[in-house]
């Protein structure tokens, strides 16, 4: 059975500390931290390395590298360089350029940084950002070349942005070494409507199987065994499980009971 991951957005309203200690609690095999470069401190660093050897728990990613004109390519650098003291696997990437060059010149430079550490930047797409669809992103990444540059695949923006499930099966599997997983109802949003967009990302999203999704099909697709980041964002779940220790072990038992069906 593939490794689950806690992902950031299953607890937004919780500091990286207290992420840790849910990811444990819920029976994660990994955890996933938001990472605010102007917030870090070098004291941050030994509290949560700390807290990840206590509780056993890797890091399977760091984010956000959020690419858009006014974000200072140091703050990115950053993540990835705290990424690496925490012994992070993955930084996730998107970006919000217009100009394609410009996300293509700066995730290169973010690998060619990450390199002494050897974490991948994986980049995801999403209708909420200039990378709309899993054949811009490949574009790309084509274009970026370098061997530590990823693709990150959210079931939810696969479905929203239309990109066939089928194509992903396509992939070179060395592009794809984790992807983020949950479902969603069947409406989409409104393309058009940036809140809309945001609304269905971040407040509507649903278990694994309790939605309208193709996960099945998209699971397959996916190289056999790789980590899953559960991106679980939903405000019914946080307005259910307050607690951020109830609310991974929920979506940890219901993960794993929706895995155990596919094997």
């Amino acid at each position: 059975m593939n490794p689950i991951s806690l992902a950031s957005g299953v607890v937004p309203e919780f500091g990286p500390l207290d992420t840790v200690r849910a990811a444990a609690a819920g029976g994660f095999d990994a955890v996933g931290l938001w990472v605010e470069p102007a917030q870090w401190t070098a004291e941050t660093t030994r509290e949560i390395r700390a807290a990840l050897a206590d509780e056993g728990l890797p890091v399977l990613d760091v984010e956000v590298a959020w690419l858009k004109p006014d974000a200072a390519l140091g703050d990115h650098r950053r993540i990835i360089d705290i990424g690496a003291d925490l012994g992070a696997a993955h930084m996730l990437c998107v970006s919000s350029h217009s100009d394609r060059s410009a996300t293509v010149a700066e995730l290169a430079a973010l690998c060619r940084h990450a390199e002494g550490s050897g974490m991948r930047i994986a980049l995801e797409f999403g209708i909420f950002t200039e990378v709309k669809n899993l054949a811009a992103a490949l574009a790309i990444l084509d274009d970026v070349g370098h061997p530590l540059r990823a693709l990150l695949i959210d079931p939810v923006h696969v479905d929203r942005s239309r990109s066939a499930i089928d194509a992903i099966a396509d992939i070179d599997p060395a592009l794809l070494p984790y992807a983020q997983f949950c479902d969603a109802p069947a409406a989409r949003p409104d393309p058009a409507d940036f809140d809309a967009v945001i609304t269905d990302a971040i407040d509507l999203r649903e278990q694994c199987g309790a939605g309208a999704l193709p996960l099945g099909a998209l699971y397959h697709a996916l190289p056999a065994g790789i980590p899953l980041s559960i991106e679980l964002r939903s405000k019914a779940l946080r307005e259910t499980f307050p607690d951020p220790a109830d609310r991974a072990r929920i979506t940890a038992q219901a993960t794993r009971a929706w895995l155990k069906v596919l094997q």
